[in-house]
């Protein structure tokens, strides 16, 4: 069930409930050798001033040549948003000042974008569904950077990122507290990590959000927005948006105006500050850019695209629910990063049980994965090193303990996990005659512990942990639970 709305995300005060409305504008970097106008390379990391071709310059009689690789980008990201793709589309020149724009204004799109209308289905935790709807996705070139922090008395520009082609995907205002906000990103940059248009990397700037926060009464017409610019951080997202709610709320409840304008969010503080008034789009006089013609395609080109489109995280979690039973919750996770997603296929696809498969990934794969800080992928624990570990735990060569313990080993020895069950002795022990042994030295020593099991049936697990601890985890848990019972003379459940 859609619920943008529900009255869970309403916050409470003392004079009646408020509503959040929140829109984003995501500009994410195009996946692209070149830039938008330029051959000029987009290499991140390259020295200051490095790629930047005289387009990129805004030398005196330099044209802008459209980058055809970064428009079939733009259209397989918009076919990924479930958006309606314009055949036609054009540039327009968004007029402003900044020293590190050198042409004095930014080729962008403003009427007549590229990719129109389109949505994005969020799966929250709680179990709610909820549409955000596309406005549009419009293709732009980025600016360059001004560094403040290379000299006390001097700023300087790097203009590598200067042409550098974006596409500004903007949300309509559907989303209504800061955990659907951060749904919304976080599952737009798997689309677009799927579909290979972006890389979305935060941290680099490839993926930035500029949130547009507004407040009202439930029911009510939409409130003043402020815009805060420049999120990178999903995290901060949330913080930011919260914040600058209730501070919207504490003016208006004590009898005071919100002013439109740009904000930015402290993040030392947790709190936003203005920046500047909000700029509107008569403030920067857009008019058709005179040195490039019309964008214009066919539906054939379109529809080749659409043919060669991967499989997208929708639906590759409705195909691991179905075909392999996983539960949603666990279907959602595992497709949210496709590196884990390919990760899972190739264990599964090497003979391992997929919800047991599925149980590894998402609690001590991941686990340590996080725990360690590192990407998904540098994980040194190989989806074949699972999938053996995986299947010895299935065929009874060793324990669930032990298990745990082999993953551990491998990621720190980098060592083929059965090599690692030989050399270190770790198979379980099946044989009843040396279970039995200990069974019967644990019962011996703990005569009180027998006395209450015999009362408490349920307490029998103590005697397990036990045996196991005395076995080094090694010995066939079913094993020795049906000779304790035996031994105990406890029926079994």
């Amino acid at each position: 069930m859609t619920n943008n709305s529900s009255t869970s995300n309403l916050i409470h005060s003392s004079t009646g409930d408020w509503e959040m409305v929140i829109g984003l504008e995501v500009p994410a970097q195009v996946t692209s050798r070149a830039k938008l106008f330029s051959g000029a390379a987009t290499e991140f990391g390259a020295e200051p001033n490095s790629q930047v071709s005289l387009v990129d310059a805004a030398m005196p009689g330099m044209l802008p040549v459209i980058n055809e690789e970064c428009v079939a980008q733009a259209v397989r990201t918009g076919l990924g948003l479930n958006a309606k793709i314009n055949l036609r589309s054009v540039f327009d020149r968004k007029n402003y000042f900044y020293p590190d724009l050198p042409q004095g204004y930014q080729i962008s799109q403003f009427t007549q974008p590229i990719v129109g209308e389109g949505d994005v289905v969020l799966d929250m935790e709680d179990g709610e569904s909820v549409t955000v709807g596309i406005e549009r996705l419009h293709l732009e070139q980025d600016a360059g950077k001004s560094l403040h922090d290379q000299d006390p008395k001097n700023s300087y520009v790097d203009l590598n990122r200067s042409g550098v082609a974006l596409m500004e995907i903007v949300s309509k205002p559907d989303i209504r507290s800061a955990a659907q906000a951060q749904a919304y990103v976080t599952k737009l940059r798997s689309i677009l990590r799927y579909l290979g248009t972006c890389n979305g990397d935060m941290e680099e700037g490839s993926l930035r959000a500029d949130v547009n926060v507004s407040v009202r009464r439930p029911g009510a017409s939409l409130g003043t927005r402020c815009e805060i610019k420049n999120m990178n951080s999903i995290r901060f997202i949330g913080q930011a948006i919260e914040y600058e709610a209730h501070r919207q709320i504490d003016i208006l409840e004590e009898g005071g105006e919100i002013i439109q304008q740009t904000r930015l969010f402290d993040t030392k503080i947790g709190e936003t500050r203005s920046m500047r008034s909000k700029e509107e789009a008569h403030d920067y006089r857009y008019f058709p850019d005179p040195d490039l013609l019309p964008v214009e395609f066919s539906q054939e080109f379109v529809d080749g695209l659409a043919a060669k489109l991967p499989e997208l995280p929708d639906q590759k979690k409705i195909r691991f629910m179905t075909d392999w039973n996983l539960a949603p919750y666990d279907a959602e996770l595992l497709v949210a990063e496709k590196e884990r997603a390919d990760y899972f296929e190739e264990i599964v696809g090497l003979g391992a049980d997929p919800k047991a498969s599925a149980n590894l990934i998402l609690n001590q794969h991941l686990g340590r994965v996080n725990k360690e800080g590192i990407a998904f992928e540098a994980a040194p624990v190989s989806a074949a090193a699972n999938a053996a570990i995986l299947k010895m735990t299935r065929d009874g060569m060793i324990s669930g303990k032990i298990a745990k313990e082999l993953y551990d080993l491998v990621w720190e020895t980098g060592k083929d996990p059965e090599q690692l069950v030989e050399e270190r002795g770790l198979k379980q022990v099946t044989d009843t005659g040396a279970i039995e042994k200990v069974v019967d030295e644990v019962i011996s020593a703990n005569p009180k512990q027998v006395e209450q099991v015999k009362a408490k049936p349920q307490t029998l697990g103590w005697f397990v942990g036990q045996v196991m601890q005395k076995t080094g985890g090694k010995a066939n848990p079913q094993a020795v639970n049906t000779l304790l019972r035996e031994k105990l003379d406890i029926a079994d459940e």
